[in-house]
């Protein structure tokens, strides 16, 4: 066994000490109720007033603590941690064309961003071409539209993607995307073994929070196992998935639900690549997780620092995993756009200050920082450049950055770790006991209680047990931005001209035949001689575009509709 934190006699003295703190209290306030409604997180967690060495007495610093860049890497991932490498200061981008969004890049890049992040338009994300009647009034409105390899080439024009790992929030098509990102860099003599960057590609969040659905969930995860299973063979600086709890938070969830459903969609990700035949030390490493950093500092620093520690056991114990790295929780947090309000925009900066602090305390390895009118539309350049000098001033300024996870040891930040890890654990307990995340997925588990939790909390918002600045207390009447962003209203017609010139200019014959051997490979039983990444980078070299491949998997697979139960 090992060595507790504390001596009895401390433990003894803290104790007696507590006891005189509260004689101290009930005399002071009489009968007066010490904890105060609202004295909760965010995510109605509920607060002592004060915490000491008795909440965390069990804990042993090296089997629960320990010391960055070791296990359970509670700490920190890395054993210099921001001292050897600031966080990437990646910076979410997408609106109208890829031309469009290829200048903000080339704009966000001279102003110190350190790694790219593309943000695409809704029928980008749901698999459809600019010119399908299901696209119409939706091109480049919420991000960018990539509609052909063609528009691949102008997004990433005169960047270097040997230097810039590039990030690309895609799911259901998320392999088409990729295939033409593949297709596009090695046009330019960057070999695919050279590339480095993320897919979200995480087809199990869409069905309980996003909803930007396409295929049913058995399909979704042969799809997403065949590019983890190329990415280990051929791509394999490139992380295959990015497991998403970003989403899940947005939807309404607490903390501990986007916790244990993001590392329950983690369990059912490596399960599927191990059935398929891969060791799981050949893929593990590239795994990397995306969070959502919401308002409640502590809590956010907590959830973080529990995250790293419980997928630390899940890959060594569950999956018995034997590659140090195959261990490391990697992650990306974005802070939270849900937190955002129309009212008082300016607000918001504040807020995405507070929410990016608990990222870097709380030990991420990229950041995106919201912008103040994101609420609105696509964020302006004023906008998006006070978002990223948020993070530059908080690394370069506040000294927040000088030492590694500088909470640990707070009686408080301890505990909470603790308890936000154990209700975490509860639930994939339940969800194992379902079966997994699939058959909890089509019994609607996680959907209702994300639907419960949102409902409780909007509840406290409008009975005003939750404050929101400038929206439920303390409002006033402001003018609006004066920097909105307006978007070209042409740019749809111009868009739908370009793919359609693009179809008429490709080679009809070669199209035909790349198109037969994607869906040979997609008919085919599952496993490496019918991957779909080889035929599908083909295919878009052939000229099909994101759309007409989309189809053809929907055609295959069969599409999914939410059941929309409440």
């Amino acid at each position: 066994m090992g060595k507790k934190q504390f001596s009895e006699h401390l433990l003894d003295q803290v104790e007696r000490g507590q006891k005189e703190w509260l004689d101290e209290v009930e005399a002071a306030i009489g009968n007066k109720p010490l904890r105060l409604p609202g004295f909760a997180t965010v995510s109605d967690m509920e607060l002592q007033s004060v915490y000491s060495p008795l909440d965390v007495q069990e804990m042993e610093f090296a089997r629960d603590v320990g010391f960055p860049g070791f296990f359970p890497y509670l700490r920190g991932i890395h054993p210099t941690m921001y001292r050897g490498r600031l966080w990437t200061m990646r910076m979410f981008a997408g609106l109208g064309t890829a031309k469009d969004t290829n200048q903000r890049f080339h704009y966000l890049v001279r102003h110190g961003e350190t790694g790219l992040s593309v943000a695409f338009d809704f029928p980008t994300l749901m698999g459809y071409d600019s010119d399908h009647p299901r696209a119409r009034g939706e091109c480049g409105r919420c991000g960018v539209a990539i509609d052909t390899l063609e528009d691949m080439e102008w997004l990433f024009a005169n960047l270097p993607l040997d230097k810039l790992t590039a990030s690309m929030t895609i799911n259901p098509p998320a392999s088409v995307l990729w295939a033409m990102y593949i297709a596009m860099a090695e046009n330019r003599n960057i070999h695919r073994s050279r590339l480095g960057g993320t897919i979200q590609n995480d087809c199990l969040k869409e069905f309980i929070a996003q909803k930007t659905l396409m295929l049913p969930p058995g399909p979704s995860l042969r799809m997403v196992t065949d590019t983890v299973e190329f990415g280990a063979r051929e791509v394999p600086f490139w992380n295959t998935i990015s497991i998403s709890g970003y989403h899940i938070r947005e939807a309404g969830s607490t903390a501990v639900q986007e916790l244990a459903f993001t590392l329950a969609d983690g369990i059912a990700y490596v399960e599927a690549a191990i059935k398929r035949g891969l060791d799981v030390d050949d893929f593990a490493p590239r795994l990397s997780f995306f969070w959502n950093s919401h308002i409640d500092l502590f809590e956010e620093i907590a959830k973080l620092r529990a995250s790293r520690r419980m997928w630390a056991h899940i890959m060594r114990d569950r999956f018995q995993a034997r590659n140090p790295r195959s261990l490391l929780m990697r992650f990306h947090t974005q802070t939270a756009g849900c937190s955002l309000t129309a009212q008082e925009p300016y607000n918001n900066i504040i807020r995405t200050t507070t929410e990016a602090l608990a990222a870097i305390l709380g030990g991420t390895q990229s950041l995106h920082t919201n912008s103040l009118d994101e609420v609105y539309t696509i964020p302006s350049e004023e906008a998006a450049t006070i978002a990223l000098r948020t993070q530059q001033i908080l690394a370069e300024e506040t000294g927040v950055a000088n030492v590694m996870d500088p909470l640990a040891g707070s009686y408080f930040v301890e505990a909470l770790t603790n308890r936000i890890e154990e209700e975490a654990w509860s639930y994939i307990r339940t969800i194992d006991e379902m079966g997994g995340m699939l058959r909890a997925i089509e019994l609607n588990y996680p959907q209702m209680e994300i639907a419960d939790a949102a409902y409780r909390y909007q509840q406290k918002v409008e009975k005003r047990e939750r404050t929101i600045v400038g929206v439920n207390k303390y409002v006033s009447e402001k003018p609006p931005l004066e920097f909105i962003l307006k978007l070209d209203p042409d740019l749809e017609a111009r868009q739908i001209e370009r793919v359609e010139r693009y179809r008429a200019w490709r080679n009809k014959n070669k199209y035909k035949k790349a198109m037969g051997e994607l869906r040979r490979a997609i008919e085919g039983p599952e496993g490496w001689d019918n991957n779909v990444m080889p035929p599908l980078i083909e295919a878009v070299r052939a000229g099909a575009t994101e759309g007409e491949i989309c189809d053809l998997f929907r055609e295959v697979f069969g599409t999914y509709e939410d059941p929309g139960t409440f």
